[in-house]
């Protein structure tokens, strides 16, 4: 295909699938034809954020160096918020008014929290995306619990995978703090809401093994309930119940950045870019999308990260292919997956429909996927 001079591989947005795709693009003999546009120089591994809370791992074993990343494979790094494209012009916008001239692009930009479902969590919630305003909070609480007297309350909403793993990564790093300082005096109560059930997308013996671990680590579950408002100090339930509330994470519903629809591609009502079997988004085939902030109209799958690292091969191999002329092909993600869900106590539950365990192998297997993943992007 022709193209300026100037232009070649643009990824916006240092999440999962760009990553993969670099490093596999970098080893195509590509690596200097891409540009990665990122505001942020860290992007977080989601997988190991709870075994990061849980004290497991250290801050910069669950961040990717993007700068060091793309020195290392050839590319360059445009540290910069993406807001827009003009594509006639074939042009990626920036925030600081810069533009990024591209011969094709990719879009990997994850979600947002969408807390407009309940009042008051814009102001007294804390979501957990983005992953970078998350953890501040997290240390702050913590330094909070340990200076303070009695009980602290903490609420987490939302009963899905990360929601599990993220309360009983919390009830453990804060108990365990306050046995380090000798907490006389002082504890931690946490309340998970799961208004729709506990992991609803799992095997009926991974949501129960999933609430025996919520149980056996103090974590008291309001099954079926529904949150309607969080204030300062309380969380209220749909059915008038006030939950004291020092502290209140929000796990459920997110949407696309806004700006993707300002495009004029088509989006979902959440927001996501709609994009076929090869990634490329409906009515514009130079411009690609993948992980959260895309929807595969084609084989329509829940928000999950597993896509997303599925997703990187096959889209380096389609923005190569687009680059030189050649067909793209087709990414077709399976049905059925391995979840592992760390209980933040040395175990896991492993499912994988019907079938499901719980135990340390479980956490060896996970920690081992984790570690060998990030390691392709240090080594």
């Amino acid at each position: 295909m022709a193209q300026d001079d100037a232009a070649g591989i643009v990824l916006i947005g240092g999440g999962h699938a760009h990553v993969l795709a670099l490093v596999d693009l970098a080893a195509a003999g590509l690596g200097p034809s891409v540009t990665l546009v990122s505001p942020q120089r860290l992007t977080p591994y989601s997988g190991m954020l709870p075994g990061h809370i849980a004290g497991l791992y250290r801050y910069d074993e669950i961040h990717i160096d993007l700068d060091a990343l793309c020195r290392r494979v050839g590319a360059t790094r445009r540290e910069a918020a993406a807001v827009g494209l003009d594509r006639s012009g074939r042009a990626v916008l920036l925030a600081d008014g810069g533009r990024v001239p591209y011969a094709v692009a990719s879009i990997d930009v994850g979600i947002e929290p969408d807390l407009s479902a309940i009042a008051g969590a814009a102001e007294h919630a804390v979501p957990v995306k983005p992953i970078a305003g998350l953890l501040p909070r997290l240390d702050a609480l913590r330094a909070t619990i340990l200076d303070g007297a009695g009980e602290t309350r903490i609420v987490v909403v939302g009963g899905g995978a990360a929601g599990v793993e993220l309360a009983l990564a919390l009830q453990a790093r804060l108990k365990a703090d306050l046995k380090a300082k000798g907490g006389a005096g002082r504890s931690v109560r946490t309340r998970l809401v799961a208004s729709s059930g506990l992991v609803p997308t799992l095997a009926p013996r991974a949501r129960r093994l999933a609430a025996d671990a919520l149980a056996h680590a103090g974590v008291e579950v309001l099954d079926g309930r529904r949150v309607v408002a969080i204030a300062a100090d309380h969380v209220e339930l749909e059915d008038g119940t006030r939950l004291p509330a020092d502290f209140a994470v929000v796990s459920t519903t997110a949407r696309a950045p806004a700006w993707l629809a300002t495009l004029g591609l088509p989006v979902r009502p959440d927001g996501a870019l709609v994009v076929g079997p090869t990634l490329q988004c409906e009515v514009d085939p130079l411009v690609f999308a993948a992980g959260d902030c895309a929807y595969m109209v084609h084989a329509p799958r829940e928000k999950a990260g597993v896509y997303a690292v599925r997703q990187g091969p096959v889209l380096a191999a389609n923005l190569a292919a687009v680059l030189r002329g050649e067909r793209p092909r087709p990414f077709m993600p399976q049905e059925n997956f391995l979840v592992l869900l760390s209980t933040a106590d040395g175990s896991a539950i492993a499912s994988r429909r019907p079938f499901a365990y719980a135990g340390r192998p479980a956490w060896w297997l996970k920690d081992w996927i984790d570690r060998r993943f990030m390691a392709r992007f240090r080594d």
